[in-house]
């Protein structure tokens, strides 16, 4: 597996994964946007020997502070250690940089939840019905990167 900067070339496959992953996922345009971004961390898991996409992670930053706004992996790939790849990439990339990283995951995502707990994020906060399709609330879940003085 190889972690790598999301170019043009991986779109495709990040649109079918965001489907197969998603109720309502992000439209072309919003994946291109958010790999054009000057605040975006946008990373692809890359299967070698495919040369597919396994599963991104992307994120969002104003000031020092950092957004994760969306991490799926193919239902093919899962189970394989390709998001916690993906959370750790980001991690180190934006660790120097950043004061925390936030992100929402739904209430009963108990697999996600486990993950980002692995990885030091904490629930700080709850936002109610926040998921449609269905309907559901979401944890939010920080990882503090620098602490405060």
């Amino acid at each position: 597996m190889k972690i790598t900067d999301v170019g043009p070339q991986h779109l495709d496959e990040i649109e079918a994964i965001e489907s197969a992953c998603f109720s309502l996922p992000w439209h072309r345009a919003a994946l291109e946007k958010q790999m054009r971004a000057d605040n975006c961390v946008f990373l692809a898991a890359l299967d070698e020997d495919r040369n597919a996409v396994m599963g991104y992670i992307g994120l969002m930053y104003v000031l020092d502070e950092g957004y994760i706004a969306n991490v799926a992996v193919s239902p093919q790939y899962r189970r394989r250690g390709v998001a916690d790849a993906l959370i750790s990439a980001l991690i180190a990339r934006t660790e120097s940089t950043l004061a925390f990283l936030t992100l929402e995951v739904r209430e009963s995502n108990h697999a996600a939840i486990y993950l980002y707990t692995k990885h030091g994020f904490e629930i700080v906060g709850k936002r109610k019905n926040y998921y449609d399709r269905p309907k559901e609330s979401a944890l939010l879940m920080t990882l503090f990167l620098k602490k405060e003085d």
